[in-house]
């Protein structure tokens, strides 16, 4: 399915690549710059920037690892806290009707990014299939990433790590 994108798609397409893993280099960011919205000791979260939905959020251990069986029990527990802490804000926020949560382990699987793991938590609404999938095969995205981020980032600043 291809997707109708914002104006910050037309910067990513003529921005020179990064090299380095985005989630990396989100451990090193404080919340509110580039996308990230947390960044404790073990686990950061982040707004997709090619989001399947407004809201769509990953959050990822800070550590660089592939596979699930590498994650620590701390790593573990400190995702899935968060996980809980995304759903609740989304849907103070944004008040979907459920969510999409899981991940894609390496490049078989799906994965666009699969050297550093990272969980999706997606926020849905009835409805939110609109007639462009149907038939386009386009997905609208309705919100820009700033104004979501700017709706969820104080929800954040008062989690503690």
């Amino acid at each position: 399915m291809r997707q109708m994108w914002a104006p910050w798609r037309s910067e990513y397409i003529h921005a020179e690549k990064e090299a380095g893993c985005v989630f990396c280099k989100a451990t090193a960011a404080r919340p509110g710059e580039g996308l990230v919205l947390f960044n404790g000791s073990v686990s950061v979260v982040v707004l997709n920037k090619f989001p399947y939905n407004s809201g769509h959020l990953m959050v990822a251990p800070s550590r660089h690892v592939a596979k699930v069986e590498e994650l620590t029990p701390e790593e573990s527990i400190d995702m899935f806290r968060l996980i809980r802490h995304c759903t609740s804000v989304l849907t103070k926020a944004m008040n979907p009707g459920g969510f999409n949560i899981g991940m894609n382990v390496g490049k078989a699987a799906g994965a666009g990014i699969d050297d550093h793991l990272h969980m999706h938590v997606v926020p849905r609404w009835n409805g939110d299939i609109n007639f462009m999938p149907v038939l386009s095969d386009v997905k609208v995205i309705p919100e820009h990433l700033q104004k979501t981020l700017s709706l969820l980032l104080p929800f954040f600043e008062r989690l503690s790590d």
